[in-house]
């Protein structure tokens, strides 16, 4: 029996309300991810891209269907559940990187383990090692403001990847980045995802980065189909 997807929608729908007006972003929207799956999603903007990741990633609610999320119907969890799910199976890196700009690199990689409750000598074991990994041992007591955009977004990453997240959620991660740096994050990225063997959903314009992916799919008309 082949095991449980992590991901599962089934008519899966959003639609905002503005004034009189209905706008349905997504719309039965059913899918399958399986654990260790890497996807890229692509489509153009405004098509409910982002809409979809905060979906998955339990920031924000659907209007229709229902998702499970490692065998767990996420649909109609209380916001508590929510948020302590979010923090221990979902990790988030953002195109604006997101970064706590009062605190240090390495206070920013520690904050999702102190939430989870460890103890801060825990919470600072894994960041340090983590942040070891994505080459910033020497930049550990560095504010964002004192990184390159390049360096900020290893840090996203860390601070992503650091509860060891079974879903790993990307909205245009390299989209403020140049193209030499942005495709090193990329590789990173994809590399530590590997090794995690996490779910990984990257959004991105770029077909070039998006090719990397054993797997596309196009947002086209609030539905997914499976890309070229």
């Amino acid at each position: 029996m082949s095991a449980s997807p992590a991901i599962r929608c089934q008519g899966l729908g959003k639609t905002f309300i503005k004034g009189s007006q209905k706008i349905e972003v997504l719309r039965d929207v059913t899918l399958d991810l399986a654990q260790g799956e890497m996807v890229a999603v692509l489509g153009p903007s405004g098509t409910g891209k982002s809409t979809f990741l905060h979906m998955l990633g339990l920031l924000d609610r659907p209007t229709a269907g229902s998702l499970h999320l490692f065998g767990q119907d996420v649909t109609t969890m209380g916001d508590a559940e929510r948020a302590r799910t979010r923090n221990l199976k979902v990790g988030f890196v953002f195109q604006a990187h997101n970064l706590l700009p009062e605190l240090s690199a390495l206070r920013n990689v520690m904050m999702p383990v102190q939430l989870a409750g460890s103890p801060n000598s825990v919470a600072r074991a894994r960041a340090e090692a983590l942040l070891r990994v994505v080459g910033l041992g020497h930049r550990l007591t560095h504010q964002p403001g004192e990184l390159s955009g390049g360096e900020q977004q290893r840090v996203a990453l860390a601070r992503a990847l650091v509860m060891g997240p079974g879903l790993v959620l990307a909205d245009e991660p390299t989209g403020n980045l140049d193209p030499k740096t942005a495709g090193g994050v990329f590789e990173l990225m994809l590399e530590l995802n590997r090794q995690l063997g996490s779910t990984l959903l990257v959004v991105t314009h770029s077909h070039e980065l998006a090719a990397r992916f054993p797997r596309r799919l196009v947002l086209e008309d609030g539905r997914f189909v499976e890309g070229a």
